[in-house]
Formats: structure tokens, C-alpha cells, sequence
């Protein structure tokens, strides 16, 4: 006997929007449901498995290479899928939400491809989510344009030859979509939503146009989710009749525990893998969150501070190069953060400069491509790559057997010289303020003092609050690092910003709910696995 249909799912707690029922079909609707019966109670266990391995590392304060799967390391045979044509030359990608605004600019930006971002670059409101959706599939149909109410300047997308390849970011297996409910009330994990809604509606379309369903898979913590993502996808693919291997995933390794497992991580995901991304913030994130009880040893500087040089970095970085070449997997490079100022030149200049030295420097180290936040930085980073691949679509052939790196080496953060400072706690305390008010605004990219910042930074701000209250840091003007210090440091930002903005505009935004939510997860004795979960119960949308 065949299974039996599944539910239906439930439109919960949200308004109707504009063609929401080009996205939210019935057909696309089953999909999704199909996949939440078959592949959230494995999600779940994942997450449980999650919370013990995290337990382990708090008892030991060390990890290392798993002995499971020596064989599989060890196992030269194996290579990933070859990478199709689009996805073969991945010089320089530029990352952002799918806003109809950014869906155009960033097609159109002259980079090779576009993380077309429903993760950290977007707060999961319900018409970001679906509208998100619509504005891919308006692309693909070359449906879209956007005229700009405040400047009058229209958008509209180049011929199809000229516009980046679309690599999409669903949500981490640890977000629900509160909006979308089974028939027992359960909430729909949000990766499934992203996912199911895109690979129903463009997998056919995207193949028609030369390149297929493509894939940034975030948060990732371990082979075993790596598996869960692969068997999603084989299910997919037999589901709507599409072949084995058309989708490609690029899996961002931006947890402490998957440098560990970024082979295994590849072998699990070979038929459906294209590469590997070092992303910076959320490593960092990663590191605070596993190691914050493991004393003075695993302390962080200011994040400005850890640079991609700092030994423990460059370990984890050259680890990735090697590793993705002995597959044949593409290695892709972190972000350049850097919004070009109109106003100040002299910013520009000595950003650019550290742009370029960034892309140079990822280039020679054997990266086959890197990110960029805007699309002023796209000609910077493609001159890097240019200099090194030439008329090469990239350097896989350069595998990196120089490198050695111990498991130590990889946690080793007290090789790093730089300490915290209380400029360092100033700026954690402004950055988390802003951006968490964007973010319960339905912003989930923030242009915040020249940078682009998203998720990952409210994170890691507020994990090295946390982490040097609880570690005792004494500053180098002599304040110890203390909950009433923070909350001094953000009552002062609450006042700077309402002198900064004016009273209208203070009383108009969320300024007293981020600075609240801030302090919570930044002195809260029991730490949030992710600022977004609190911060979710308070999006409205």
C-alpha cells in the first residue's frame, strides 16, 4: 500500500500579499509537505545530536579529526560530480537578499554568480520569504523591473547571457517557518519552505535556461546533516522527475565542528557537491559558542582583530583549499564587507586597498573565487582572480599538498597576539544595537559604519560580549568586563543613536527592543544557540 497523501499545510497568522498564489500553489504546497513528513524527524534528531556534541566539547575543551570515517579520508579514489558549465567559473560571487531591487542589481553586477540569500541577509518575515520567491521566478521569466520611488531610477535586467549564475541560501535546519503549519499545528522548518518553494517552481525553468537548481547550504555542523541535505535533494529529483545530480551544493563550512568533517561533508553530498565557502563571521560565532567555557585559552580579540591571517584562520582556510582540490570541488573565499562611501574618498581608498590585498591574498593561497557585498567591489575582486586564472575557469589543479594541519591547529586561538579591548566592547554593543533593529524592521543586510553586515555579525557581537563578561577580561583601561559595564556601554548607544536620528525617527523604529534583546542574549547565564530564535518571537510579519 502507497503512503498516504500528506496534510495539507496551513497558511498560519499571516496576510495575504500581492500573487502569493503564483508561490503558495496546492502542488507546491504538497511538495513542501511531503518533504516536512518524510525529513524533519530527522532534522530533529540532528539538532538533539547538536546539543550532545556541543555537551562533549564543554567536557573535553578539544576536538579533533572522527576516527569513524579515517577510511573515508583516507579513500584517494573519490572525487565530487564534475561542476556544469555555469558553475564552473566562480570567480567572484556576490552575496545579498532577493529583494526585487537586489535581484536585479545583483544579476546584473558582473559577477559570476549571485548568492541569492534567504538566510542571514534576510529577516524571515513572511513577505520576505514569499516575495523572495516570486522575485526569482519573475527573473527567470524575465518579469522583473523596479523603478525606484525616492531617486525615480528604473532597473531592469540585462540579456540573459550577461546575468550571474543563481546560487540560493535556504535557512539553517534550527529556523521553523511559523507561517506554514502540518496538520498537528507543527511548524515547517524554514530550510524545507526555502528549498521545496524554489526547486518546485525553477528547477525546469533554470535547466531550459542552460543552468540548474543551485544550492548554498548554511549552518551545517556535521557530515550526518550533510547526509539528510543529500537525500532531500535525491528525493527532489525523483519526486518531480528531474534528474539525479542536477542540483549542486556549495556547503558553507562556518562551524567549528564541519572544519573537522569537510571531507566527509563532501563525500556525503558528492553526486549533488560543487565546493566549499570559509565564512568568516559564523566561524568565529561557532568558535565562541563551542569553546565558551574553556577558559582564557579560547578568548577572542575585537572581531575586527581576527583577521584571516591570524594562524588558527589561515589553518582553516588552507585546510578548505586543500581539501576541496583533493576532490575536485571548488573552494570559494570569504566575504569583502566593505559598502564604497559617496561621500569620502579617502574611505574608499584605503578600503579598496584592503579589498584588493584581502582577493589577492585568497587568489595566490588557491581559492577558485570569493565573495563580495557590493557591486563597486566586484571589479577589485575579479582583477584578483584575473591575475592568477587567467583564461582558467579556475585552479583546482593546484592541490595544495604543502599544506599540513593538525587538529590543534585548528582551535588554536591563543596563537593570536591581539587581546580585547574596550573599543572593541563598544563597537559589539553598536553593531548589535543597529543591527537587530534593522533586522525586527524585516532587514536582514545592514549597511552599518561602511560595512555590510548581516545575522552573522549580531552573532559574533554578541557571543564576545557573553564570552568576556564570562571570562572576566579586564580591558586595557582597567574596566573588567562586567554586566553592568555592558549595560552602561548600551544605555550610552541608545542615547547617542536618539541624538543621531531625532526623536521622531527613534520613537518610529525599535531601538528600547534591540537594546533589550541585545543584553539578553549578551548576559543571559544560559547562552542562546542563536540570537535569530529570540529575535523571531519578535518579528512581526
Amino acid at each position: 500500500m502507497s503512503a498516504p497523501a500528506p496534510s495539507p499545510l496551513a497558511i498560519v497568522d499571516a496576510e495575504p500579499l500581492p500573487r502569493q498564489e503564483e508561490v503558495l500553489t496546492d502542488a507546491a504546497l504538497a511538495f513542501v509537505a511531503e518533504l516536512h513528513r518524510r525529513f524533519t524527524p530527522r532534522r530533529d534528531e540532528l539538532l538533539a545530536r547538536r546539543a550532545e556534541r556541543r555537551a562533549e566539547i564543554a567536557r573535553t575543551s578539544t576536538l579533533d579529526f572522527l576516527p569513524e570515517t579515517a577510511a573515508i579520508r583516507a579513500d584517494d579514489s573519490w572525487k565530487v560530480a564534475p561542476a556544469p558549465a555555469a558553475l564552473n567559473d566562480r570567480r567572484v560571487e556576490i552575496t545579498g537578499p532577493t529583494d526585487r531591487k537586489m535581484t536585479i542589481n545583483a544579476l546584473n553586477s558582473g559577477a559570476r554568480v549571485w548568492l541569492a540569500d534567504f538566510e542571514d541577509a534576510s529577516a524571515p518575515t513572511w513577505e520576505n520569504v514569499v516575495l523572495g520567491q516570486l522575485n526569482l521566478i519573475d527573473a527567470y521569466t524575465r518579469n522583473i523591473d523596479f523603478t525606484d520611488e525616492r531617486t525615480g531610477k528604473s532597473y531592469a535586467l540585462r540579456p540573459n547571457e550577461e546575468l550571474a549564475t543563481v546560487v540560493m541560501r535556504p535557512r539553517g535546519w534550527h529556523l521553523e517557518e511559523r507561517h506554514l503549519a502540518d496538520a498537528d499545528g507543527r511548524a515547517v522548518p524554514g530550510a524545507l519552505v526555502d528549498f521545496g518553494l524554489y526547486f518546485f517552481h525553477n528547477a525546469r525553468r533554470l535547466l531550459d535556461l542552460g543552468k540548474g537548481p543551485y544550492f548554498y547550504l548554511p549552518k551545517t555542523e556535521s557530515h550526518l546533516e550533510a547526509r539528510l541535505w543529500n537525500d532531500v535533494f535525491v528525493f527532489a529529483q525523483e519526486h518531480l522527475g528531474v534528474p539525479r545530480g542536477t542540483i549542486r551544493a556549495t556547503v558553507l563550512i562556518e562551524t567549528i565542528t564541519a572544519a573537522y568533517e569537510m571531507e566527509e561533508i563532501l563525500y556525503e553530498l558528492r553526486d549533488h557537491a560543487s565546493g566549499l565557502n570559509a565564512g568568516r563571521w559564523d566561524y568565529l560565532f561557532s568558535i565562541v559558542k563551542n569553546f565558551r567555557d574553556g577558559g582564557p585559552k579560547f578568548v577572542l580579540p575585537d572581531r575586527n582583530a581576527v583577521t584571516m591571517t591570524a594562524p588558527f584562520m589561515r589553518a582553516y582556510t588552507e585546510l578548505l583549499v586543500r581539501t576541496c582540490h583533493k576532490r575536485g570541488a571548488h573552494a570559494i573565499g570569504g566575504m569583502a564587507a566593505f559598502i564604497p562611501s559617496r561621500k569620502d574618498a579617502e574611505v574608499n581608498k584605503v578600503a579598496f586597498e584592503k579589498v584588493r590585498a584581502d582577493k589577492d591574498r585568497e587568489a595566490n593561497d588557491g581559492f577558485d573565487g570569493s565573495w563580495v557585498a557590493h557591486p563597486d567591489l566586484v571589479p577589485i575582486a575579479m582583477e584578483s582572480f584575473d591575475k592568477v586564472l587567467g583564461d582558467k575557469p579556475n585552479q583546482k589543479d593546484r592541490l595544495r599538498e604543502d599544506v599540513r594541519v593538525e587538529a590543534a591547529d585548528l582551535i588554536a586561538i591563543d596563537s593570536l597576539g591581539a587581546r580585547p579591548t574596550y573599543a572593541g566592547l563598544v563597537n559589539a554593543v553598536q553593531v548589535g544595537i543597529r543591527y537587530i533593529e534593522a533586522w525586527l524592521r524585516g532587514l536582514g543586510a545592514v549597511a552599518i559604519f561602511n560595512l555590510m553586515e548581516d545575522a552573522a555579525t549580531a552573532e559574533i557581537s554578541r557571543s564576545q560580549i557573553w564570552q568576556w563578561i564570562n571570562a572576566g577580561v579586564e580591558f586595557e583601561n582597567g574596566e573588567k568586563a562586567t554586566p553592568e559595564l555592558a549595560r552602561k556601554v548600551a544605555a550610552g548607544e541608545l542615547a547617542a543613536v536618539r541624538e543621531e536620528i531625532g526623536e521622531e525617527a527613534f520613537a518610529a523604529g525599535h531601538w528600547q527592543e534591540a537594546h533589550d534583546l541585545l543584553l539578553r542574549v549578551a548576559l543571559d547565564e544560559d547562552y542562546a544557540d542563536f540570537l535569530t530564535l529570540p529575535a523571531y518571537r519578535q518579528l512581526r510579519g
